[in-house]
């Protein structure tokens, strides 16, 4: 089995992060790997914002600002700290560009494949990673917050730094469970 294949088959979300956080050269590394994914006429429909040190509690606020206003103070209190539970938060935003033949949509599939390729980058070189979404993700307070155009989504959060204590491994399907031959 090859290295990539392997890379793969071991890919897992990790909750329990720590410093450090990936140094640039590695953050670096994983992001021009997220450049390989596939990207139909080469729009690179993408882009991360990397949130680290202060960033991190500047993002807590945002979310924090983005609770309903029936949110209790101990769920803004929650949402302020998430950002916290990893050194480092790279937001992946789809980027979407007016092209003829690439509906938006399967831009923001490219955004998800190169933000996938990023974590398993960022596991192979020895750190761990958690794509994490929820109502942050969609909210308007947040995306405004963090700068993003009209036409910008945002893909997901992906927490990364030195993974503390794995987490027990996850039970994976059989490809027979989720595969089918088509007769047409």
């Amino acid at each position: 089995m090859n290295t990539v294949t392997r890379a793969i088959l071991d890919r897992s979300s990790e909750p329990r992060l720590r410093a450090p956080a990936p140094p640039k050269a590695v953050l670096d590394l994983a992001l021009a790997c997220a450049a390989r994914a596939p990207d139909h006429a080469l729009l690179r429909p993408w882009r991360y914002l990397v949130v680290e040190g202060d960033g991190l509690q500047h993002l807590g606020d945002l979310f924090a600002a983005s609770a309903s206003a029936d949110a209790t103070e101990a769920q803004r209190d929650k949402l302020r700290k998430s950002p916290l539970r990893a050194p480092m938060v790279l937001v992946a935003v789809a980027s979407p560009v007016s092209h003829p033949k690439v509906p938006a949509h399967e831009q923001a599939y490219s955004c998800a494949a190169a933000t996938a390729y990023l974590e398993l980058a960022l596991q192979a070189e020895g750190f761990g990673a958690m794509w994490r979404t929820g109502a942050v993700a969609e909210s308007t307070v947040v995306r405004e917050g963090l700068g993003l155009s009209a036409n910008e989504s945002i893909v997901g959060f992906i927490y990364t730094g030195t993974v503390d204590t794995r987490k027990p491994a996850v039970p994976r399907p059989e490809v027979a469970e989720f595969t089918s031959n088509w007769p047409g």
